[in-house]
């Protein structure tokens, strides 16, 4: 699903923020990324998402080579890609249903179809009885069910994830990544940034561990 092959990346040199990785995610892992601040977590998530390119090295996703796809198409991957930035990028003037209704509206579908699907992801992350409030007036729990939502409004293959249970208290925590075991369970392939030892070991089933952009391990449970 998610082939990276010898992958370096230079913003200021001398220093690598990532040195030669190299590492597959499977169909329907569940990969957790772990490792310090300035390890190379972001950097990594933002490569796989076509956001930035690599300095070197290749990545494969679905089998396509995306270092190849030509900027005006890589709408074509990020439809089969979610994800949840670490400041969820929330449109604070628009309602819960019309941030999760964006993805659809870019697709040219329906506004009764749009209202179903909405309606049944929000569901999903047991957002549906605040479809018509803003994100001012939710929880950060709640705003973060919301990107959730958004992310995987489409029904992915992969979801990414950058430290999402960063600001959370344990308990809401442990909820949000519930959250993604479910999405996981129903087919979806996760990877996921945390720092969170307690988190990794009660969810990680594969677990990639960076220092200095360097990945130092692998796991697989």
């Amino acid at each position: 699903m998610i082939e990276i092959y010898h992958v370096w990346k230079q913003y200021q040199a001398p220093d690598w923020a990532l040195s030669n990785l190299t590492f597959r995610v499977e169909k329907e892992d569940f990969c957790l990324i772990t490792g310090p601040s300035g390890s190379g977590k972001t950097t990594l998530l933002k490569i796989i998402f076509r956001e930035i390119l690599p300095t070197r090295g290749h990545i494969i996703i679905d089998r396509k080579n995306i270092r190849k796809i030509p900027d005006h198409k890589i709408f074509r991957l990020r439809r089969i890609m979610g994800i949840v930035f670490q400041d969820f990028r929330l449109l604070f003037h628009k309602s819960v249903f019309e941030n999760v209704a964006i993805t659809f509206q870019i697709l040219g579908i329906n506004r009764k179809e749009i209202r179903r699907r909405v309606f049944n992801t929000l569901r999903l992350v047991n957002l549906h009885h605040k479809m018509w409030e803003y994100p001012s007036q939710l929880s950060y729990g709640e705003q973060q069910r919301t990107a959730i939502a958004r992310a995987v409004a489409n029904n992915p293959k992969i979801l990414l994830a950058d430290e999402p249970t960063g600001n959370l208290d344990p308990k809401l925590a442990f909820e949000i990544m519930t959250l993604f075991k479910k999405i996981n369970e129903k087919g979806t392939t996760v990877v996921l940034c945390t720092h969170d030892r307690e988190l990794i070991r009660h969810f990680g089933n594969k677990i990639l561990f960076l220092f200095n952009g360097k990945l130092l391990r692998k796991e697989k449970f």
